[in-house]
């Protein structure tokens, strides 16, 4: 005889992010089998991402191609110029671009590393002469037409502006020598306190590449293919000594690389991790930031071929990004807090072809793309709808070998008005789910969160912004129907112009015989 009615509840939908890593059936409710198109809000929700709006008028310069490059340039006065790279060509401006290259300098692709130092953006790039703006100048220009050159510039793959100098690497000949400009120089290659060092005998698995430079706690930090070095005392190369190795994990990707303030995330051929956690705990594997989705993220690297990948950390945001435009994947991982294993609460964005990544210092998330530059910002993808998918493990209620028949399923969502939401059920492993569709309405006004009642000024509290001038709270609900012993709930909204978050899901059901 059937029990009485039960309920699970599934409060705050994946809270811990997206798992395809452990076995779906042992893992908790707060772990997500699909979160496409999501992020993990500040109250732990999942919720709708934002969407792109496009901040060029005309792409005519990129001739059908990419903007694959997007750099921010601040000059003395505090004016910036926004620089970028597409078509073989270097722009500025975003609105309108604007063609900067220099007069017969010919580009031959357009995997720029670009970085600010003293005044001035240098742009660094393997085979080609680095090339250099300044407000003085008010010009791109070769480095070796720069007044202040001094010997032949290097023409490196990865540039790190640290120390009152630039560190550049791997150069068509070679990878295991890192050089060093002269103090405040950028453009001075030889003499002064300019300077380089090989690696041959210093990584710990012999030969090795450098991928990726960096500065972390007062150590430049190198990353080779597999393995990492940091060196203590950068202030003064010429007596900087290597403070530590780390064998058997590196950087495969120059862009992967980001500081976060207090860490430096990078992708590893085994996923993304977090260097100042591997070098503190000697411990690689629980460490891994993206410990839970680390067999697609090693799946998707064997495809991005032809692109390289593209990253960056919002601290607006809170998240890191992580874009392989190849496979169209982008995966967003949230960086408030670590969970208990040291990996990060991630979700992915899919159908979303992001050739350039670019933080401006107010904030803004500027992407590029076919589009040419783009910003991060409303609920709309280029004035369109896109749907956001959140899909639950298999539930067991408890006990895997006895009957479930669905009743009801409740939801509670917060903003989202006018939404629609496709509900889907299924049982027993299935992926043909039964599916019904609800809108979201006004439903319950929590009137003293409103702006009404407390007077909350949204331009001056952003912790509102994204709702309407109350929060609104619904909660739809639909009858199910069927039989299993496990169960996967999902939802699929498409968003249009209001952000959505899931507060929680109810489920009640009938518990039948054991199977």
């Amino acid at each position: 005889m059937a029990q009485q009615r039960q309920n699970i509840t599934i409060a705050a939908p994946a809270f811990r992010g997206l798992n395809t890593q452990d076995s779906p059936i042992t893992l908790d409710a707060s772990y997500a089998s699909i979160a496409d198109n999501c992020v993990i809000d500040q109250y732990g929700r999942i919720g709708s991402r934002k969407g792109f709006a496009a901040v060029t008028t005309d792409t005519t310069p990129l001739g059908g191609n990419s903007i694959e490059v997007i750099k921010e340039y601040i000059d003395p006065d505090g004016t910036n110029v926004v620089f970028s790279a597409g078509n073989n060509k270097i722009f500025s401006g975003t609105a309108t671009l604007t063609d900067e290259t220099p007069v017969a300098y010919t580009i031959t692709a357009n995997d720029w590393k670009m970085v600010n130092f003293n005044d001035s953006i240098y742009m660094f790039q393997r085979a080609h002469e680095p090339l250099v703006y300044s407000a003085a100048s008010g010009a791109v220009q070769p480095m070796s037409s720069v007044v202040t050159a001094v010997g032949t510039p290097i023409e490196g793959n990865e540039v790190l502006a640290a120390y009152g100098r630039l560190w550049v690497a791997d150069t068509a000949t070679d990878t295991s020598t890192v050089y060093w400009s002269d103090l405040l120089n950028g453009s001075a290659w030889t003499g002064g306190t300019s300077g380089s060092i090989n690696l041959n005998k210093v990584w710990p698995n012999g030969m090795d590449e450098v991928v990726a430079l960096a500065a972390h706690n007062d150590f430049l930090i190198i990353f080779g293919k597999n393995a990492i070095l940091t060196y203590r005392g950068a202030t003064d190369p010429s007596t900087m000594q290597l403070a530590d190795t780390v064998a058997n994990v590196g950087c495969v990707s120059r862009d992967s690389v980001q500081h976060t303030g207090t860490d430096l995330l990078f992708m590893s051929n085994e996923g993304v991790r977090s260097l100042g956690r591997t070098i503190q705990e000697k411990s690689l594997p629980v460490r891994d930031i993206s410990k839970n989705v680390r067999n697609d993220i090693q799946n998707i690297l064997s495809f991005q071929v032809t692109s390289p990948l593209r990253s960056i950390y919002s601290p607006e945001e809170a998240f890191y990004l992580l874009s392989f435009s190849d496979s169209q994947l982008v995966y967003c991982f949230d960086m408030r807090s670590p969970m208990e294993d040291g990996s990060h609460r991630v979700t992915v964005w899919p159908s979303t072809t992001i050739k350039a990544l670019e933080r401006l210092q107010d904030g803004t998330v500027y992407v590029g793309n076919t589009n040419g530059i783009s910003k991060y910002t409303g609920y709309q993808d280029y004035g369109e709808s896109y749907q956001m998918r959140y899909f639950s493990n298999p539930l067991t209620f408890g006990d895997s070998s006895r009957l479930k028949m669905l009743k009801e399923i409740i939801l509670t969502v917060i903003g989202g008005q006018s939404t629609p939401i496709n509900v889907n059920w299924g049982y027993d492993y299935t992926t043909a789910y039964n599916k019904q569709r609800l809108v979201v309405d006004a439903g319950s006004v929590l009137g003293y969160f409103g702006v009404s009642e407390f007077e909350i000024d949204k331009t001056k509290d952003s912790k509102w912004a994204e709702y309407s001038s109350s929060i609104l709270i619904d909660r739809p609900k639909t009858k199910t129907t069927g039989t299993g012993t496990v169960v996967t709930i999902g939802l699929e909204a498409e968003i249009n112009n209001s952000a959505l978050s899931v507060q929680e899901i109810n489920i009640q059901a009938l518990i039948g015989r054991m199977i």
